[in-house]
């Protein structure tokens, strides 16, 4: 003799229903006592929303300055290595010229010393 009164289909629906509606209005109270404290985790949940996405900005901001001033610093060193080839280039040249002309020179040298001997030499059998 578990239940000492007898239930019936209709007590048992009122009973079910009667529970319901505490169950709605406990929820409804709960749901109007967190309110205030909701409101406040959504403003802190937004807070750290921004202040996530300030952070993020900022390291894409840093890597750009970095990628930036990389590229500049290779540009500047693939200038400078084209600078220095072509100066050695035109040293090579330079050097060259210096070559060909201290070559044509001697030669010059030497065509006027056998044309001076030949000179001399007929001058003698004059």
């Amino acid at each position: 003799m578990r239940h000492a009164r007898n239930n019936e289909l209709t007590d048992r629906r009122s009973a079910a229903a009667e529970a319901k509606a505490s169950l709605l209005t406990a929820y409804r109270a709960a749901k109007t006592a967190a309110e205030p404290s909701q409101a406040s985790r959504q403003a802190e949940r937004i807070s750290l929303v921004d202040a996530r996405e300030a952070r993020r900005a900022e390291r894409e901001r840093l890597k750009h300055e970095e990628r930036t001033r990389v590229e500049t610093s290779a540009a500047q060193e693939h200038a400078a290595m084209e600078a220095a080839a072509v100066a050695e280039i035109e040293a090579r040249h330079s050097a060259e010229n210096a070559r060909i002309s201290r070559v044509v020179q001697d030669e010059a040298a030497r065509k006027a010393e056998r044309d001076r001997r030949y000179a001399a030499r007929k001058s003698r059998q004059a």
